[in-house]
Protein backbone atom coordinates (compact mmCIF):
# COMPACT_ATOMS: atom_id res chain seq x y z
CA UNK A 1 0.00 0.00 0.00
CA UNK A 2 3.07 2.52 0.12
CA UNK A 3 4.01 4.49 -3.25
CA UNK A 4 7.55 6.06 -3.12
CA UNK A 5 7.24 9.76 -3.51
CA UNK A 6 7.53 12.74 -1.67
CA UNK A 7 5.11 14.41 0.80
CA UNK A 8 4.63 12.98 4.67
CA UNK A 9 6.15 9.57 5.44
CA UNK A 10 3.49 7.15 6.20
CA UNK A 11 3.16 5.55 9.68
CA UNK A 12 3.95 1.87 10.12
CA UNK A 13 1.95 -0.75 9.37
CA UNK A 14 2.54 -2.58 12.36
CA UNK A 15 0.81 0.41 14.47
CA UNK A 16 -2.25 0.52 12.25
CA UNK A 17 -2.43 -3.20 12.41
CA UNK A 18 -1.72 -3.30 16.09
CA UNK A 19 -4.82 0.05 16.50
CA UNK A 20 -7.48 -1.97 14.47
CA UNK A 21 -6.66 -5.79 16.22
CA UNK A 22 -6.82 -4.19 19.61
CA UNK A 23 -10.43 -1.22 18.71
CA UNK A 24 -12.22 -4.64 17.79
CA UNK A 25 -10.40 -6.93 20.31
CA UNK A 26 -11.62 -4.71 23.21
CA UNK A 27 -14.68 -2.73 21.73
CA UNK A 28 -13.32 0.28 21.99
CA UNK A 29 -14.50 3.45 20.06
CA UNK A 30 -11.73 5.55 18.38
CA UNK A 31 -11.04 8.04 21.03
CA UNK A 32 -11.23 5.41 24.15
CA UNK A 33 -8.66 3.39 22.17
CA UNK A 34 -6.58 6.76 21.40
CA UNK A 35 -6.92 8.05 25.42
CA UNK A 36 -5.83 4.28 26.33
CA UNK A 37 -2.75 3.77 24.10
CA UNK A 38 -1.34 6.87 26.07
CA UNK A 39 -0.96 5.32 29.15
CA UNK A 40 -1.13 1.52 28.57
CA UNK A 41 2.76 0.23 27.72
CA UNK A 42 1.12 -2.66 26.89
CA UNK A 43 -0.54 -1.24 23.86
CA UNK A 44 2.38 0.49 23.05
CA UNK A 45 4.59 -2.71 22.68
CA UNK A 46 1.88 -4.58 20.92
CA UNK A 47 1.86 -1.87 18.11
CA UNK A 48 5.43 -1.75 17.76
CA UNK A 49 6.50 0.84 20.45
CA UNK A 50 10.24 0.25 21.75
CA UNK A 51 10.23 3.17 24.61
CA UNK A 52 6.99 4.51 25.81
CA UNK A 53 5.29 7.47 24.60
CA UNK A 54 3.21 10.07 26.32
CA UNK A 55 1.81 11.48 23.24
CA UNK A 56 -0.34 9.86 19.94
CA UNK A 57 1.76 9.63 16.89
CA UNK A 58 -1.49 9.38 14.95
CA UNK A 59 -4.55 10.74 14.63
CA UNK A 60 -7.37 9.81 15.50
CA UNK A 61 -8.73 10.20 11.63
CA UNK A 62 -5.94 8.10 10.54
CA UNK A 63 -7.84 4.66 11.17
CA UNK A 64 -10.83 5.97 8.99
CA UNK A 65 -8.45 6.89 6.23
CA UNK A 66 -6.54 3.75 6.43
CA UNK A 67 -9.79 1.26 6.74
CA UNK A 68 -10.43 3.43 3.45
CA UNK A 69 -7.52 2.49 2.32
CA UNK A 70 -7.11 -0.82 2.70
CA UNK A 71 -10.88 -1.99 1.91
CA UNK A 72 -11.90 -5.91 2.49
CA UNK A 73 -9.38 -7.84 0.63
CA UNK A 74 -6.10 -6.37 2.21
CA UNK A 75 -7.92 -6.48 6.44
CA UNK A 76 -8.71 -9.82 5.54
CA UNK A 77 -4.94 -10.43 5.97
CA UNK A 78 -5.39 -9.80 9.47
CA UNK A 79 -7.82 -12.92 9.79
CA UNK A 80 -5.59 -15.28 7.85
CA UNK A 81 -2.66 -14.02 10.33
CA UNK A 82 -5.11 -14.65 13.31
CA UNK A 83 -5.39 -18.24 12.21
CA UNK A 84 -1.77 -18.97 11.29
CA UNK A 85 -0.77 -17.77 14.30
CA UNK A 86 -3.79 -20.09 16.11
CA UNK A 87 -2.12 -23.24 14.20
CA UNK A 88 1.19 -22.62 15.06
CA UNK A 89 0.53 -22.56 18.46
CA UNK A 90 -1.60 -25.73 18.45
CA UNK A 91 -4.73 -24.23 19.55
CA UNK A 92 -6.03 -24.42 16.20
CA UNK A 93 -5.43 -27.91 14.09
CA UNK A 94 -5.74 -28.75 10.77
CA UNK A 95 -8.73 -31.30 11.37
CA UNK A 96 -10.90 -28.17 12.19
CA UNK A 97 -10.15 -26.20 9.11
CA UNK A 98 -11.70 -29.64 7.61
CA UNK A 99 -15.31 -29.54 9.07
CA UNK A 100 -17.32 -26.42 9.25
CA UNK A 101 -20.08 -24.80 10.12
CA UNK A 102 -21.53 -21.97 8.15
CA UNK A 103 -24.49 -19.69 9.22
CA UNK A 104 -26.00 -15.81 8.79
CA UNK A 105 -26.81 -13.62 11.07
CA UNK A 106 -27.45 -9.55 10.37
CA UNK A 107 -25.25 -6.90 11.41
CA UNK A 108 -27.36 -3.82 11.77
CA UNK A 109 -26.46 -0.51 11.11
CA UNK A 110 -26.84 2.76 13.53
CA UNK A 111 -30.11 4.20 12.30
CA UNK A 112 -33.15 4.65 13.42
CA UNK A 113 -36.58 3.01 13.58
CA UNK A 114 -37.64 3.72 9.93
CA UNK A 115 -41.12 5.53 9.09
CA UNK A 116 -42.87 7.08 6.58
CA UNK A 117 -43.17 10.15 8.52
CA UNK A 118 -40.10 10.21 10.25
CA UNK A 119 -37.98 9.66 6.97
CA UNK A 120 -40.44 12.40 5.15
CA UNK A 121 -39.29 15.03 8.00
CA UNK A 122 -35.60 14.25 7.94
CA UNK A 123 -36.21 14.78 3.98
CA UNK A 124 -37.19 18.18 4.75
CA UNK A 125 -34.83 19.31 7.12
CA UNK A 126 -31.71 18.14 5.22
CA UNK A 127 -32.79 19.94 2.12
CA UNK A 128 -33.81 23.19 3.91
CA UNK A 129 -30.71 23.33 5.76
CA UNK A 130 -28.54 22.15 2.42
CA UNK A 131 -30.33 25.01 0.64
CA UNK A 132 -29.41 27.16 3.96
CA UNK A 133 -25.56 26.51 2.88
CA UNK A 134 -25.36 26.65 0.01
CA UNK A 135 -27.18 30.22 -0.21
CA UNK A 136 -30.21 28.97 -1.93
CA UNK A 137 -33.01 31.05 -0.76
CA UNK A 138 -36.29 28.89 -0.79
CA UNK A 139 -40.02 30.16 -1.20
CA UNK A 140 -40.61 28.76 2.21
CA UNK A 141 -39.04 26.38 4.24
CA UNK A 142 -42.15 24.46 5.94
CA UNK A 143 -39.80 23.26 9.05
CA UNK A 144 -42.79 24.29 11.61
CA UNK A 145 -45.02 22.85 9.78
CA UNK A 146 -43.47 19.65 9.00
CA UNK A 147 -42.29 19.44 12.90
CA UNK A 148 -46.05 19.54 13.84
CA UNK A 149 -47.59 16.67 10.87
CA UNK A 150 -44.85 14.44 12.02
CA UNK A 151 -45.56 14.75 15.52
CA UNK A 152 -49.26 14.29 15.03
CA UNK A 153 -48.91 11.48 12.73
CA UNK A 154 -47.37 9.45 15.28
CA UNK A 155 -50.30 10.31 17.91
CA UNK A 156 -52.92 9.43 15.27
CA UNK A 157 -51.33 6.47 14.60
CA UNK A 158 -50.86 5.48 18.14
CA UNK A 159 -54.73 6.23 18.81
CA UNK A 160 -55.47 3.90 15.86
CA UNK A 161 -56.96 6.87 13.84
CA UNK A 162 -55.18 5.78 11.15
CA UNK A 163 -57.36 8.28 8.28
CA UNK A 164 -55.85 11.19 10.50
CA UNK A 165 -52.20 9.91 10.69
CA UNK A 166 -52.49 9.23 6.47
CA UNK A 167 -54.00 13.15 6.08
CA UNK A 168 -51.28 14.18 8.26
CA UNK A 169 -48.83 12.06 5.96
CA UNK A 170 -50.05 13.03 2.56
CA UNK A 171 -49.55 16.28 4.17
CA UNK A 172 -45.93 16.15 4.77
CA UNK A 173 -45.21 15.07 1.67
CA UNK A 174 -46.80 17.70 0.12
CA UNK A 175 -44.62 19.84 1.35
CA UNK A 176 -41.34 17.95 0.60
CA UNK A 177 -42.47 18.00 -2.76
CA UNK A 178 -42.89 21.75 -2.87
CA UNK A 179 -39.34 22.55 -1.50
CA UNK A 180 -37.80 20.22 -3.73
CA UNK A 181 -39.55 21.84 -7.04
CA UNK A 182 -38.08 25.01 -5.36
CA UNK A 183 -34.86 23.64 -5.18
CA UNK A 184 -34.72 22.31 -8.94
CA UNK A 185 -35.95 25.88 -10.29
CA UNK A 186 -33.23 27.43 -8.48
CA UNK A 187 -30.54 25.76 -8.99
CA UNK A 188 -31.47 24.99 -12.75
CA UNK A 189 -28.49 25.71 -15.11
CA UNK A 190 -26.22 25.87 -12.40
CA UNK A 191 -23.80 22.57 -12.81
CA UNK A 192 -21.77 23.19 -9.46
CA UNK A 193 -24.84 23.00 -7.68
CA UNK A 194 -26.51 20.60 -9.54
CA UNK A 195 -24.39 18.32 -8.32
CA UNK A 196 -24.40 19.58 -4.88
CA UNK A 197 -28.13 18.51 -4.62
CA UNK A 198 -28.27 15.74 -7.02
CA UNK A 199 -27.44 12.94 -4.14
CA UNK A 200 -30.02 14.39 -1.46
CA UNK A 201 -32.33 15.13 -3.87
CA UNK A 202 -32.75 12.03 -5.72
CA UNK A 203 -32.77 10.29 -1.88
CA UNK A 204 -35.63 12.86 -0.82
CA UNK A 205 -37.93 11.79 -4.03
CA UNK A 206 -37.75 8.39 -3.37
CA UNK A 207 -38.91 8.99 0.31
CA UNK A 208 -41.98 10.84 -1.12
CA UNK A 209 -42.74 8.34 -3.84
CA UNK A 210 -42.21 4.88 -1.63
CA UNK A 211 -45.58 3.10 -0.10
CA UNK A 212 -45.16 1.25 3.09
CA UNK A 213 -46.66 -1.80 1.21
CA UNK A 214 -44.83 -1.70 -2.06
CA UNK A 215 -42.23 -4.69 -2.57
CA UNK A 216 -38.61 -4.38 -3.66
CA UNK A 217 -35.61 -1.71 -2.50
CA UNK A 218 -36.80 0.76 -0.30
CA UNK A 219 -35.07 3.82 1.46
CA UNK A 220 -34.57 3.34 4.83
CA UNK A 221 -32.54 6.02 6.01
CA UNK A 222 -31.00 8.69 4.43
CA UNK A 223 -27.77 9.03 6.14
CA UNK A 224 -26.81 5.31 5.31
CA UNK A 225 -28.96 4.57 1.86
CA UNK A 226 -27.53 0.84 1.23
CA UNK A 227 -29.68 -0.17 4.66
CA UNK A 228 -31.79 -3.12 3.97
CA UNK A 229 -34.99 -4.21 5.38
CA UNK A 230 -34.08 -7.95 6.60
CA UNK A 231 -36.06 -10.37 8.07
CA UNK A 232 -34.44 -13.67 10.03
CA UNK A 233 -37.77 -15.31 11.22
CA UNK A 234 -36.93 -14.34 14.84
CA UNK A 235 -39.90 -13.46 16.91
CA UNK A 236 -37.88 -10.79 18.91
CA UNK A 237 -37.54 -9.09 16.28
CA UNK A 238 -38.97 -9.65 13.35
CA UNK A 239 -37.57 -7.20 11.01
CA UNK A 240 -33.58 -6.22 11.28
CA UNK A 241 -32.13 -3.16 9.25
CA UNK A 242 -28.34 -3.39 7.83
CA UNK A 243 -26.62 -6.03 5.98
CA UNK A 244 -26.33 -9.66 6.24
CA UNK A 245 -23.04 -11.70 7.00
CA UNK A 246 -21.62 -15.52 6.56
CA UNK A 247 -19.92 -16.68 9.55
CA UNK A 248 -18.00 -19.82 9.17
CA UNK A 249 -16.71 -22.14 12.77
CA UNK A 250 -15.36 -25.44 12.75
CA UNK A 251 -17.92 -28.11 13.53
CA UNK A 252 -15.30 -29.25 16.04
CA UNK A 253 -14.00 -28.27 19.44
CA UNK A 254 -10.52 -27.19 18.77
CA UNK A 255 -8.51 -26.73 22.31
CA UNK A 256 -8.44 -22.43 21.92
CA UNK A 257 -11.97 -21.84 21.32
CA UNK A 258 -14.32 -21.23 18.29
CA UNK A 259 -11.97 -19.47 15.94
CA UNK A 260 -13.78 -17.40 13.47
CA UNK A 261 -12.70 -18.92 10.42
CA UNK A 262 -14.24 -16.71 7.82
CA UNK A 263 -16.70 -13.62 8.01
CA UNK A 264 -18.02 -12.20 4.49
CA UNK A 265 -20.79 -9.46 4.45
CA UNK A 266 -23.53 -10.45 1.51
CA UNK A 267 -25.24 -7.28 0.03
CA UNK A 268 -28.43 -7.71 -1.37
CA UNK A 269 -30.01 -9.81 1.30
CA UNK A 270 -29.32 -13.25 -0.92
CA UNK A 271 -30.89 -16.03 -0.27
CA UNK A 272 -28.21 -18.32 1.76
CA UNK A 273 -28.23 -21.09 0.00
CA UNK A 274 -26.75 -19.03 -2.97
CA UNK A 275 -23.84 -18.10 -0.88
CA UNK A 276 -22.76 -21.07 -0.08
CA UNK A 277 -20.75 -21.56 -3.17
CA UNK A 278 -18.76 -18.11 -3.07
CA UNK A 279 -18.06 -18.56 0.78
CA UNK A 280 -16.56 -22.02 0.63
CA UNK A 281 -14.05 -20.88 -2.34
CA UNK A 282 -12.83 -17.69 -0.31
CA UNK A 283 -12.52 -19.91 3.18
CA UNK A 284 -10.65 -22.41 1.31
CA UNK A 285 -8.36 -19.20 -0.12
CA UNK A 286 -8.22 -18.21 3.27
CA UNK A 287 -7.08 -21.21 4.90
CA UNK A 288 -5.46 -23.44 2.26
CA UNK A 289 -7.11 -26.48 3.50
CA UNK A 290 -10.01 -28.74 1.47
CA UNK A 291 -13.57 -28.44 3.17
CA UNK A 292 -14.35 -31.98 3.67
CA UNK A 293 -17.97 -31.48 5.89
CA UNK A 294 -20.51 -28.50 5.77
CA UNK A 295 -23.06 -28.16 8.04
CA UNK A 296 -25.29 -25.59 7.73
CA UNK A 297 -29.13 -24.95 8.92
CA UNK A 298 -32.81 -25.73 6.94
CA UNK A 299 -32.27 -22.05 5.49
CA UNK A 300 -29.76 -23.37 2.96
CA UNK A 301 -31.87 -26.11 1.08
CA UNK A 302 -31.30 -25.72 -2.42
CA UNK A 303 -27.74 -24.73 -2.39
CA UNK A 304 -25.44 -23.84 -4.87
CA UNK A 305 -22.30 -26.20 -3.32
CA UNK A 306 -20.66 -28.53 -6.83
CA UNK A 307 -20.05 -31.22 -4.33
CA UNK A 308 -23.78 -31.60 -2.46
CA UNK A 309 -22.89 -34.46 -0.60
CA UNK A 310 -20.34 -32.57 1.53
CA UNK A 311 -22.95 -30.70 2.77
CA UNK A 312 -24.91 -31.51 5.87
CA UNK A 313 -28.34 -29.68 6.35
CA UNK A 314 -29.58 -29.87 9.99
CA UNK A 315 -32.84 -32.92 10.32
CA UNK A 316 -30.91 -34.73 7.57
CA UNK A 317 -31.93 -38.25 7.89
CA UNK A 318 -30.08 -40.01 4.60
CA UNK A 319 -26.45 -40.76 4.41
CA UNK A 320 -26.15 -40.01 8.07
CA UNK A 321 -23.62 -42.00 10.12
CA UNK A 322 -23.06 -41.99 14.12
CA UNK A 323 -20.09 -39.49 13.44
CA UNK A 324 -22.13 -37.28 11.49
CA UNK A 325 -25.39 -37.39 13.74
CA UNK A 326 -22.85 -36.43 16.26
CA UNK A 327 -21.38 -33.32 14.70
CA UNK A 328 -24.93 -32.64 13.71
CA UNK A 329 -25.43 -31.39 17.07
CA UNK A 330 -22.83 -28.88 16.78
CA UNK A 331 -23.90 -26.38 14.60
CA UNK A 332 -25.43 -24.75 17.46
CA UNK A 333 -22.46 -23.87 19.17
CA UNK A 334 -21.96 -21.02 16.05
CA UNK A 335 -25.03 -19.01 17.69
CA UNK A 336 -22.89 -17.69 20.92
CA UNK A 337 -19.97 -17.09 18.48
CA UNK A 338 -22.29 -14.75 16.63
CA UNK A 339 -23.87 -13.28 19.86
CA UNK A 340 -19.98 -12.79 21.30
CA UNK A 341 -19.33 -11.11 17.79
CA UNK A 342 -22.41 -9.09 18.33
CA UNK A 343 -21.95 -8.07 22.19
CA UNK A 344 -18.04 -7.69 22.52
CA UNK A 345 -16.51 -7.00 19.06
CA UNK A 346 -18.67 -4.25 17.36
CA UNK A 347 -20.53 -6.31 15.19
CA UNK A 348 -24.03 -5.47 17.10
CA UNK A 349 -24.16 -2.13 15.69
CA UNK A 350 -22.19 -0.92 12.75
CA UNK A 351 -21.07 2.53 12.96
CA UNK A 352 -18.46 2.60 9.66
CA UNK A 353 -20.03 4.31 6.35
CA UNK A 354 -21.20 3.04 3.17
CA UNK A 355 -20.94 -0.02 1.66
CA UNK A 356 -16.91 -0.15 2.18
CA UNK A 357 -18.03 -0.38 6.54
CA UNK A 358 -20.33 -2.73 5.52
CA UNK A 359 -17.70 -5.15 3.93
CA UNK A 360 -14.95 -4.32 6.51
CA UNK A 361 -16.45 -4.64 10.03
CA UNK A 362 -17.48 -8.36 10.29
CA UNK A 363 -13.66 -8.78 9.05
CA UNK A 364 -12.47 -6.73 11.97
CA UNK A 365 -14.87 -8.17 13.98
CA UNK A 366 -13.59 -11.58 13.42
CA UNK A 367 -10.11 -10.54 13.98
CA UNK A 368 -10.40 -9.00 17.42
CA UNK A 369 -12.22 -12.55 18.42
CA UNK A 370 -10.17 -14.36 17.22
CA UNK A 371 -7.16 -12.52 18.92
CA UNK A 372 -9.18 -12.46 21.96
CA UNK A 373 -9.12 -16.35 22.11
CA UNK A 374 -5.42 -16.40 21.34
CA UNK A 375 -4.68 -14.26 24.54
CA UNK A 376 -6.69 -16.34 26.97
CA UNK A 377 -4.80 -19.49 24.87
CA UNK A 378 -1.59 -18.27 25.80
CA UNK A 379 -2.51 -17.54 29.19
CA UNK A 380 -3.46 -21.06 29.52
CA UNK A 381 -0.10 -22.19 28.22
CA UNK A 382 1.98 -19.52 30.42
CA UNK A 383 -0.09 -21.26 33.35
CA UNK A 384 0.55 -24.41 32.64
CA UNK A 385 4.34 -23.43 32.20
CA UNK A 386 4.52 -21.85 35.06
CA UNK A 387 2.75 -24.99 37.12
CA UNK A 388 5.67 -27.12 34.80
CA UNK A 389 8.35 -25.16 36.31
CA UNK A 390 7.28 -25.36 40.24
CA UNK A 391 6.58 -29.15 39.75
CA UNK A 392 10.55 -29.20 38.71
CA UNK A 393 11.93 -27.11 40.83
CA UNK A 394 10.61 -29.05 43.93
CA UNK A 395 11.39 -32.75 44.81
CA UNK A 396 7.87 -34.07 45.54
CA UNK A 397 8.69 -35.31 49.30
CA UNK A 398 9.97 -31.85 49.99
CA UNK A 399 6.11 -30.89 48.68
CA UNK A 400 4.65 -33.99 50.98
CA UNK A 401 6.50 -32.54 53.92
CA UNK A 402 5.02 -29.07 53.26
CA UNK A 403 1.20 -29.66 52.80
CA UNK A 404 1.58 -32.19 55.80
CA UNK A 405 3.26 -29.09 57.99
CA UNK A 406 0.42 -26.69 56.40
CA UNK A 407 -2.31 -29.45 57.34
CA UNK A 408 -1.25 -29.94 61.19
CA UNK A 409 -0.79 -25.92 61.98
CA UNK A 410 -3.98 -25.30 60.27
CA UNK A 411 -4.81 -28.49 63.49
CA UNK A 412 -2.93 -26.24 66.11
CA UNK A 413 -4.89 -22.71 65.22
CA UNK A 414 -8.51 -24.30 65.19
CA UNK A 415 -10.02 -24.22 69.33
CA UNK A 416 -9.99 -27.89 70.91
CA UNK A 417 -14.00 -28.11 70.51
CA UNK A 418 -13.59 -27.82 66.85
CA UNK A 419 -10.84 -30.34 66.73
CA UNK A 420 -11.62 -33.96 65.11
CA UNK A 421 -10.10 -36.09 62.21
CA UNK A 422 -8.32 -35.57 60.18
CA UNK A 423 -10.80 -37.24 57.13
CA UNK A 424 -13.03 -33.85 57.84
CA UNK A 425 -10.27 -31.08 56.65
Amino acid sequence: MYRPGPGQPPLPTRLIAGLLILKHMHNLSAEVLCARWVENPYFQFFCGEAVFRHDLPFDRSSLTRWRQRLGEEQLAALLQESLAVAHRSGALQTKDLERVVVDTTVQEKAVAHPTDARLTHRAIEKLVDLARRQGVVLRQSYLRLAKRAAIMVGRHTHAHQFKRARRALKFLRTKLGRIIRDIRRKIEGNAVLEDRFAPLLDLASRVRQQDHRQRGPKVYSLHAPEVECIGKGNARRPYEFGCKVSVVTPVTAPKGGQFVLHAKALQGNPYDGHTLGPIIVDLQKLTGVEVQRIHVDKGYRGHNHPNRFRVRISGQVRRVTKTIRREMKRPAAVESVIGHLKAEHRMGRNYLKGRDGDRINPVLAATGFNFHLLLRWFKRLLHALMQLLRSISRPPLYTQICARRKLHGRLNRLPKFDRGPIDTF
